[in-house]
């Protein structure tokens, strides 16, 4: 997905009309990626809130809308790996996490397949197919190589082909 040409050449982009057009997109790739709408909303809000209070440099890079994106991840990679930390810390003190008070649904009906890939792969998965993110700007957005996300792009797809024909 690209951002709208700017009505002048050179101009910086428009941080209302950014928002306006990117927000809801990135939400809803995110949420697949991590199976919570609210922790992905939070990602997305917190990504712009930071773009905001740098708009004047950010609105003259080539892709404002993929340093938004890239801060977004981040923060998504962050979650999982509190999760993780969480999981560990449940095993460790002898608990298990069905005991855990459970959080709000998922809001797909992926999201229990999407559970079972690699952070990497679920994000690259819900960005090029939620939000129709290219190869390069996951690659972007995640730091990584677009043959990486071609990797995890592959790996998910042979890992959801594995899952959806054991239903």
């Amino acid at each position: 997905m690209t951002m709208e040409p700017d009505p002048v050449a050179g101009a910086p982009a428009d941080f209302d009309a950014t928002f306006r057009a990117h927000y809801w997109p990135m939400v809803r790739a995110l949420t697949v990626a991590c199976g919570d709408g609210e922790v992905a909303a939070d990602a997305v809000q917190d990504a712009f809130i930071r773009a905001y209070a740098r708009w004047r440099r950010i609105a003259r890079y080539d892709d404002p809308v993929g340093w938004i994106r890239h801060v977004a991840v981040n923060r998504i990679r962050d979650h999982f790996r509190r999760m993780e930390r969480r999981r560990r810390a449940l095993d460790r003190l002898g608990h298990r996490t069905e005991h855990v008070v459970p959080g709000p649904e998922p809001a797909t009906d992926l999201a229990p397949l999407l559970e079972n890939l690699a952070p990497q792969q679920r994000i690259a998965v819900s960005l090029f197919y939620v939000e129709q993110c290219s190869v390069r700007e996951i690659a972007r957005a995640m730091q990584i190589s677009e043959g990486a996300v071609k990797y995890h792009l592959h790996a998910g797809r042979a890992a959801l082909k594995g899952l959806v024909e054991s239903l």
